[in-house]
């Protein structure tokens, strides 16, 4: 079911008018569906029926505190790149033995955060990093958990900038250099190796980049058996896609039913970290046109949106839907969507097809819990915008807007410089 519908030709998310939070909490802001989250998460939970399993949701997508707490009593665990994202779950309640710690730049502190804390696991991205963990361990009397990440070589067959399982990206150890990786491991005295870690990309549409890795992976859990090194888990990251546009990814059934299938005589215990297919078409950007201007060339919408509020069509040239929030009988026209930022990269929308706006007229872009709020930043000093969520017929600020002393805040003028 699909919680942002019309009826009468005005947008609501669930039982709420779009409109009528826009009068409340002003524009732009993200709008998230507290149905959509917790439907999307049990959905893909439900499906890995049959065997055992932790879904890690990953933090990166959208670490607000509300979803967080949300996907948290819903059974989830946590994937992290960061000691802000560890932070953040441990706050939201999320028990640190349900949070896998991956990313390629781990910095001492971060390190002896996560074994402080007592996290699951580490997925290793490097042998020096893998010689680091260990150091740390030994100096905080831990033994570390550790997985490493294998690159399978498998072209998830997505953007290029969101593939990470290639010899060519920087992420994770090829396959035989993993092999020398494990016995490092195996050999160190500070560190447990309990699993092997796979992730080949974001914004995945075929089951078949899925399919090859996981070949790769059982491949490699055997060679380690006959060398005694005993496997726990087999962490396949995330990456399914979903739809912004014309995109067909895979069935979710379809996906797991690979998965699945191939672990069913298993005692491997499988981990998933989905973060876009739980949380992007959960919430929305709205904003408000301001002004409308025409050229020889182009006509242009100018909203109070910029890239700073969604960086993923300047970035990847992605698309997002858009829709009034208050439907009209106005002609459609082809125009760029653009924001205030003092860029030519500061669109929404290129030569999109989309129904007329006048001044004041409030627009939906569809799609955007996931890399909206966590990639949005306060260049050109603009506020970081509120984030809402929807439950039922209420709605409840989750974040507040800044104020332009936020923006201020923790900064100093050093006492050489005159004022």
């Amino acid at each position: 079911m699909n919680h942002f519908i019309y009826h009468k030709n005005e947008l609501y998310c669930e039982d709420v008018p779009v409109q009528k939070i826009a009068q409340e909490v002003g524009t732009p802001f993200y709008l998230y569906s507290h149905a959509t989250l917790k439907r999307h998460f049990l959905a893909f939970d439900g499906a890995f029926k049959g065997v055992q399993r932790l879904v890690c949701y990953s933090a990166k997508a959208n670490a607000n505190m509300a979803i967080l707490r949300l996907l948290k009593s819903l059974g989830s665990g946590l994937d992290i790149v960061s000691g802000g994202e560890l932070f953040r779950g441990i706050k939201a309640g999320i028990s640190p033995e349900k949070i896998v710690y991956s990313g390629v730049g781990k910095r001492i502190d971060e390190i002896d955060y996560a074994l402080d804390s007592g996290i699951l696991m580490f997925n290793v991205e490097s042998l020096e990093e893998l010689d680091l963990i260990d150091k740390r361990a030994g100096l905080l009397k831990k033994k570390a958990p550790v997985a490493i990440r294998v690159n399978p070589d498998v072209d998830p067959q997505t953007h290029h900038y969101i593939s990470t399982g290639l010899k060519k990206n920087k992420f994770g150890i090829d396959i035989k250099t993993a092999m020398e990786g494990y016995k490092i491991a195996g050999g160190l005295d500070n560190v447990e190796v309990i699993g092997i870690d796979c992730h080949i990309g974001s914004q995945i549409t075929k089951v078949q980049p899925f399919e090859e890795a996981l070949k790769s992976l059982k491949t490699l859990v055997t060679d380690l058996k006959e060398l005694r090194i005993k496997i726990r888990y087999l962490d396949m990251g995330g990456g399914l896609g979903i739809t912004y546009d014309d995109e067909s990814p895979p069935d979710l059934g379809e996906y797991a039913k690979v998965i699945v299938e191939s672990l069913k005589k298993s005692e491997l215990k499988l981990i998933l970290e989905p973060g876009r297919v739980i949380v992007g078409n959960a919430g929305i950007l709205v904003t408000r046109a301001l002004y409308r201007k025409s050229s020889s060339i182009k006509e242009f919408v100018i909203v109070d949106a910029g890239m700073n509020d969604l960086l993923r069509p300047t970035l990847y040239n992605a698309f997002h839907a858009i829709k009034p929030v208050v439907k009209s009988d106005n002609k459609l026209i082809n125009a760029d969507v653009v924001g205030p930022i003092c860029e030519s990269g500061d669109f929404l929308a290129m030569d999109r097809e989309i129904p007329d706006a006048k001044n004041g007229d409030l627009l939906a872009v569809m799609s955007a819990g996931a890399y909206a709020f966590a990639m949005s930043s306060n260049y050109c000093s603009r506020l970081k915008v509120a984030e809402v969520m929807v439950k039922d017929d209420k709605f409840y600020v989750a974040t507040q807007r800044q104020s332009y002393e936020d923006l201020v805040r923790g900064e100093s003028v050093p006492p050489f410089i005159n004022i």
